[in-house]
């Protein structure tokens, strides 16, 4: 969900609800929250969150989402992909470490989508959605710490019913060598570094460190076997529009379609 990426009926709030507002204001430790508070509602006027409803349309075919079927949205940010998938029929449940993002996502809320605060690296949830979404870099890819991003797979894993599916937004990190000048990539780790100014719903502007995990596709399907998901598919996509190609070294990002192996519910190793 970063800002130079041109970069989440009421049901009852699922099981792991009841802790998601402790957990993230206890651990208050991501870098992110600081962009969020400054962005506010501004964060709906970047560019890259204006094909809501086309990311949505393919989601839905990628996933065979239904309505009644119960969505976890990982890094919700303001909740345009939550709100667009309730409006479908589906619920749907956001989790975003930020508490502005959060009071955003509550406003004008179609019946069906819900939202708690919650670090997407601690997450609860146990065999509760149908489905998952984590785009626009909400939450994967936004970690400084090795093995970060594998906790929010597992965490996403966990709460998948068994045969349950996935659909993720990762930077490519080819891409990001290429074309990225003013970032500052660090081989060793995959993250780059950069600074950027970020404006207010007012305009101001503030500048902040930004650090993004950039993947290949290999990196991607080895992450998602270890959290037990088999991946079906992975394609070189834009910011409103995840139609998909083949995995280039021309795209900003990847889009990962990964389903929960049968083994992971089993209990086998």
């Amino acid at each position: 969900m970063g800002p130079d990426m041109g970069r989440r009926q009421t049901m009852t709030e699922p099981t792991g609800a009841d802790a998601s507002d402790r957990v993230g204001e206890a651990a208050g430790s991501h870098w992110f929250e600081a962009i969020a508070d400054h962005l506010g509602p501004a964060y709906l006027r970047y560019s890259f969150t204006k094909g809501t409803v086309r990311e949505v349309d393919e989601v839905v075919a990628l996933l065979a989402l239904e309505p009644g079927m119960r969505v976890l949205d990982v890094g919700c940010g303001p909740g345009r992909h939550a709100h667009e998938l309730a409006r479908r029929g589906i619920a749907v449940h956001g989790v975003d470490v930020s508490r502005t993002f959060i009071d955003l996502a509550h406003r004008g809320a179609p019946p069906g989508a819900t939202f708690g605060v919650m670090d997407a690296r601690a997450m609860t949830f146990d065999a509760e959605f149908d489905a998952a979404i984590c785009l626009c870099q909400g939450a994967f890819g936004l970690m400084r710490a090795n093995g970060d991003d594998e906790r929010v797979l597992a965490g996403i894993a966990r709460s998948l019913r068994p045969g349950g599916g996935l659909v993720l937004s990762a930077f490519n990190a080819y891409f990001a060598v290429k074309y990225h000048l003013e970032a500052e990539f660090d081989a060793d780790s995959g993250v780059a570094r950069e600074t950027t100014t970020v404006r207010d719903a007012d305009g101001a502007g503030a500048e902040f460190p930004m650090w993004t995990g950039c993947y290949t596709p290999r990196e991607l399907r080895l992450l998602c076997a270890g959290a037990g998901m088999e991946v079906r598919s992975i394609t070189s996509v834009e910011p409103g529009d995840y139609r998909g190609a083949p995995p280039t070294v021309e795209s900003p990002e990847y889009l990962v379609v990964a389903f929960l192996t049968p083994s992971r519910r089993e209990g086998a190793p």
